[in-house]
């Protein structure tokens, strides 16, 4: 019966391991990335009185999508124009899954 469980209790293991080793990483430079990011806040009509640079962190989740996880601002309407442009939107070629990013994004 100890040998049964130990079989199973390995088994179990080597397919979560497998499992594992199927999320794909793309492998997209940061300034591909950037391009598109550009793409999705380029409309800010009346956010700001003047151009300013923004430093955004974010990262992608399983699916692809953006997670913004800091906007290097103190201004409630660039934060919230940022959120909304950025959160949950899929890009074409998104970036590493959970690794951190940061980039400047100006905003007009």
């Amino acid at each position: 019966m100890k040998k049964i469980k130990l079989l199973v209790l390995a088994l179990v293991l080597g397919t979560t391991s497998l499992f594992a080793n199927s999320i794909i990483n793309p492998d997209v430079s940061k300034e591909e990335i950037r391009k598109q990011i550009i793409e999705l806040v380029q409309d800010s009509n009346d956010i700001v009185s003047e151009p300013i640079d923004v430093k955004v962190t974010f990262t992608f989740n399983t699916k692809g999508e953006i997670v913004v996880l800091k906007v290097g601002s103190t201004d409630r309407k660039v934060l919230t124009f940022i959120r909304e442009k950025l959160n949950g939107k899929v890009l074409e070629n998104p970036g590493k899954v959970y690794k951190q990013y940061s980039m400047p994004i100006a905003i007009k």
